[in-house]
């Protein structure tokens, strides 16, 4: 197993991530098989596990603690999270929140623990002095209760940087939305230069983005193979991370026995991607994206009577045609009513004045039904908290 160094701690570079353990039929989660999982994984040098508030209705902090403490406490580390980006806004008591997760868990302390999904919105909460959340999280981490604080983070990268500037000197590291396809779809790779710049490890989450880049097309796998015939496609995102130095986890969040065999066959060894391979994959990349050819060179803003950031609504509208809804709903949300894509008054000045030619308000208006047929951020939070806490949705 490939080891990664993070300050005192000798970890494995592959986490295991419990977001999509397997579940039943019912879709309660199959305890069973996570603990034949989690045995093959610490047998085989896997020693970091990771879990949150939310993940599965609020069972994966309980499963994963009660598979973990068949085993030596000091063979393995556990990191979960504080759902700071879905509390209503009723209030927050991170003391409430974190002492369920240790009585969930079944531990005293965690040896990793962040601040989870900070982004433009959430990013308020965090930083609010009235709620006092990341003072009551240095002062566990003071205590022993907390071993390492961090933070993962879908902000975009103005905002990491914004975030960072105001407690990045608090922060350990930074957990990011990294993959060969983000790498320029979400700007991860702006988002790692400067976590890299400010010397801060990077964590990375979703590093075959929940399983569509383990599945190719025919033509796509094709071309990986004639390279390396040995490896599965799913292979590939992971040793494009490999060639990353400021990558010091990736978590895989694994819901089968042939998934976990594979990734620790994948990282018994260190084969990171060569200058042709990555070329390869980053054109792979290209080709998956079907998103409408916005350059960002912001003529299309000249003019516009709305005054709309529309190269900003068009990455977000590509994004929608191959990421998950929530992610989009997230992104909008925060945004002010009148700078919206149902803002756009169709007026067609921007399709006058693009390169590219684009009918810049067909897309928005495009994107604008497609909004309007998903649940809000608010709606999605509020199902995700009464899950965690074993209320009706």
């Amino acid at each position: 197993m490939i080891d990664s160094d993070f300050q005192d701690k000798r970890l494995s570079l592959l986490g295991f991530g419990t977001m999509r353990l397997p579940t039943h039929a019912d879709g309660s989660i199959d305890e069973a098989q996570v603990a034949e999982m989690a045995a093959y994984a610490l047998e085989h040098g896997v020693n970091y596990f990771d879990t949150a508030y939310p993940y599965h209705g609020g069972e994966s902090e309980r499963v994963i603690g009660r598979v973990l403490s068949k085993y030596p406490r000091d063979s393995w580390y556990l990191a979960t999270k504080y759902p700071g980006h879905q509390i209503s806004s009723t209030g927050h008591n991170p003391a409430e929140i974190f002492e369920e997760q240790l009585q969930k868990c079944g531990v005293e302390y965690f040896d990793f623990y962040l601040l989870h999904n900070v982004y433009e919105k959430s990013m308020e909460v965090y930083l609010d002095p009235k709620w006092g959340i990341i003072d009551y999280f240095k002062e566990q981490k003071r205590l022993g209760r907390i071993k390492h604080l961090a933070f993962s983070c879908h902000a975009e990268t103005k905002g990491l940087k914004e975030f960072l500037d105001a407690c990045g000197e608090d922060m350990e590291f930074c957990q990011i939305q990294l993959n060969y396809l983000d790498w320029t779809l979400q700007d991860a790779k702006g988002k790692y230069d400067l976590l890299t710049e400010r010397g801060i490890p990077v964590w990375v989450m979703e590093p075959v983005r929940g399983g569509r880049l383990a599945s190719l097309s025919d033509a796509e796998e094709a071309k990986l193979k004639a390279l390396r015939p040995e490896n599965s496609v799913a292979s590939w995102g992971f040793r494009f991370l490999q060639a990353l130095p400021n990558v010091k986890m990736v978590l895989s969040g694994m819901s089968s026995m042939e998934q976990m065999v594979d990734n620790v066959k994948t990282f018994s060894e260190d084969k990171p991607l060569t200058a042709e391979e990555t070329a390869l994959l980053l054109d792979i990349a290209e080709g998956m994206k079907d998103s409408i050819p916005c350059t960002a060179c912001r003529y299309c803003c000249d003019g516009c009577p709305a005054g709309l950031d529309i190269p900003g609504l068009i990455s977000t509208y590509n994004e929608l045609r191959f990421s998950p809804a929530v992610n989009v709903a997230m992104r909008i949300e925060f945004m002010p009513e009148d700078k919206k894509p149902t803002a756009c008054i169709g007026c067609g000045q921007c399709t006058r004045m693009c390169p590219q030619n684009i009918d810049v308000p067909g897309a928005l208006k495009d994107f604008a039904e497609k909004l309007s047929k998903l649940p809000s951020w608010a709606e999605i939070c509020r199902q995700r908290e009464a899950a965690a806490k074993g209320g009706t949705i």
